[in-house]
């Protein structure tokens, strides 16, 4: 999720574990606590961008770290905070950067709970900006902060902001059940052989939602809103696997093949080669459109080093996008 949900989600941990003995500290620390799993985007700077991809949500996000990390920090605080209780410290940031990863685990990308294993949970009920997750959850996190620390308000708007927002995050569920049914209904109905369908909300709201469909040669991506009244209308998009050549066998290309669990198409623009990770979608809604959320050009040099560059993306773009949304949430 976005920076200021795991903020809110790990101050408000941390007032639920802590705000008791410690006040308002509790939900310094544990909004601190919610933002340090999201460091790993600084390998960025230090790797190239397939493995970058590759550990972003990964150690960070797992129990693993959770369990070794939360005792670091814990030991840390106690030693320069007057209330020096270590294990009550440890639970606190434990909690907090558990938490990030489960919630994580709700949108398109995922994470990597059990690392090392290579399993990545991605259970996409839940765009990484939800203000309907966000904003009430911030409320009352705002309402608490300004209570005594032992008053019984306190602890009623916290857990008002907890439960709140967790009972909104088990609904995506039911509301991703409900427009999975509708997106196969629209591929039966239209007699249209697929392989596997991959659904997820659209950006900022869980009433429009997106589908990719593998068929044998191409992925269909449809859109179903909670409003629409006529059929859903399916774009096709063919694979071009054949464009790569030898280099579908390259290691490098293998491995974004599997950060992207094999939901990609390729294209040929202008003699350059590009990557299109079809899970996020694309930034335009209009029919035909090829603008991917994430593409990147592949490029080899001489010496044979295959290297992928995301595209830029534009404001205007974004811009576009949030028009287009507005219009097809209120049905086609």
């Amino acid at each position: 999720m976005d920076s200021l949900t795991q903020i809110v989600l790990g101050a408000a941990v941390g007032e639920a574990v802590l705000g008791r003995k410690v006040g308002n500290k509790a939900i310094l620390y544990g909004a601190i606590a919610g933002t340090i799993p999201d460091l790993d985007i600084f390998a960025s700077y230090f790797t190239d961008t397939v493995n970058a991809l590759a550990i972003h949500r990964g150690f960070t996000h797992s129990i693993v770290f959770s369990l070794v990390f939360a005792p670091i920090f814990g030991w840390l605080v106690s030693r320069y905070e007057t209330y020096k209780s270590f294990k009550d410290w440890s639970w606190l940031f434990f909690w907090a950067f558990f938490t990030h990863p489960i919630l994580d685990a709700h949108t398109t990308w995922g994470t990597q709970l059990f690392w090392p294993l290579d399993l990545r949970l991605a259970f996409k009920t839940i765009f990484v900006v939800d203000p309907l997750y966000t904003v009430p959850f911030l409320i009352f996190l705002i309402l608490c902060m300004f209570q005594r620390r032992d008053s019984k308000k306190r602890r009623l708007y916290n857990n008002l902001g907890l439960i709140i927002s967790s009972t909104y995050l088990a609904l995506t569920f039911l509301l991703k059940g409900l427009a999975f049914t509708q997106f196969e209904a629209a591929l039966k109905d239209q007699n249209i052989a697929y392989r596997q369908i991959d659904t997820r909300p659209s950006p900022l709201n869980t009433i429009l939602w997106s589908a990719n469909v593998e068929t044998a040669d191409a992925y269909l991506i449809g859109n179903y809103s909670f409003f629409d009244s006529q059929a859903i209308r399916f774009e096709s998009y063919p694979k071009n696997r054949e464009l790569l050549g030898d280099l579908i066998k390259h290691p490098k290309v293998q491995q974004m093949i599997g950060i992207s669990e094999g939901w990609f198409t390729i294209s040929q623009i202008e003699g350059k080669l590009y990557y299109n990770d079809l899970r996020f979608g694309l930034l335009s809604l209009q029919p035909g459109s090829q603008k991917f959320v994430f593409r990147y050009e592949i490029n080899q040099n001489d010496s044979g080093e295959v290297t992928f560059e995301e595209a830029p993306k534009s404001g205007r773009d974004g811009k576009q996008l949030i028009i287009d949304l507005w219009a097809r949430i209120k049905g086609n």
